[in-house]
């Protein structure tokens, strides 16, 4: 297994089992010796979005995406044998909000910074294509995971009993457990029917006050502490404020259509697992 990272030996200590290779992708192709003869790639690539977006920031965002990706297509394009497969992220943020209409792969993108942010990552992937490589593409939704994320975020205001829906809590949060998403891509890569993009969210969306309650009631502790929308865009600014009081009823329809089949389904049972409850 082959990895890039702009500190190998960062991502070395981490992880020694993968062969590291250094590649700052903002500034250059990947280094061909490490394409080269890899069955398939995986770009996992993209600044953090929850920060303040600032005009800087999200030009940051926005290049951390579009230009890197464009850079990883471009070594691709250079490798002999070059890889077959290309799994790339992208985000449910593609749909902007949604309220609470379902939301399935056929939706077109919304008007958001963040949708458009989407819109162009996927573009710069889908180029790969045209080298012949197949191309998936993982919108996914909040990958929950007790270490990394919004649910580690969430755990101490919640143990604490501090925890409550976020500026109503009537938005739809499209979650996967992070073991179903790390199924899902696998499972992407190994169908040679499988292109295009790909809803990697959980097959029940709940909303921010259900994920709320059940997160008190798996941890044993009230969650009835509202966080007001105006606090979001206190912490976030108006914009981001405005992004995160929305939501995506996301569904997996066409992994589900195409037989793939959730471990974790269902938050609460997902919780459980995660959190040893």
């Amino acid at each position: 297994m082959v990895g890039l990272s702009r500190d190998p030996e960062r991502a070395r200590g981490a992880n020694p089992t993968v062969s590291w290779h250094a590649w700052n992708p903002m500034a250059e192709r990947p280094p061909v010796s490490a394409l080269e003869g890899v069955d398939a790639v995986v770009n996992l690539i993209g600044e953090p979005i929850d920060q303040r977006w600032t005009e800087d920031a999200k030009q940051r965002i926005r290049a951390s995406r579009e230009r890197s990706t464009k850079n990883l297509v471009d070594g691709l394009s250079a490798a002999d044998p070059r890889p077959g497969k290309l799994v790339s992220q992208s985000a449910v943020g593609y749909y902007g909000d949604r309220g609470d209409a379902i939301v399935d792969e056929s939706v077109l993108p919304g008007t958001s910074f963040d949708a458009g942010v989407c819109a162009t990552w996927e573009a710069s992937a889908q180029a790969a294509g045209d080298i012949g490589m197949r191309v998936v593409l993982t919108r996914t939704g909040l990958v929950l995971d007790p270490q990394a994320g919004l649910l580690k975020q969430l755990l101490l205001p919640f143990r604490l009993g501090l925890g409550g829906p976020i500026a109503g809590g009537r938005q739809y949060m499209p979650w996967i457990h992070v073991d179903d998403w790390v199924r899902l891509v696998l499972w992407a890569l190994d169908g040679d029917d499988r292109t295009g993009p790909y809803n990697a969210t959980a097959p029940n969306p709940v909303t921010n006050a259900e994920l709320s309650k059940t997160l008190g009631r798996v941890l044993g502790r009230p969650a009835v502490m509202p966080i007001p929308k105006a606090a979001m865009k206190l912490r976030f600014g108006n914009e981001l404020g405005e992004v995160v009081a929305g939501g995506q009823r996301a569904v997996p329809r066409r992994a589900l259509d195409a037989g793939f089949a959730f471990t974790h389904p269902d938050l609460e049972p997902a919780l459980r697992n995660l959190l040893g409850r």
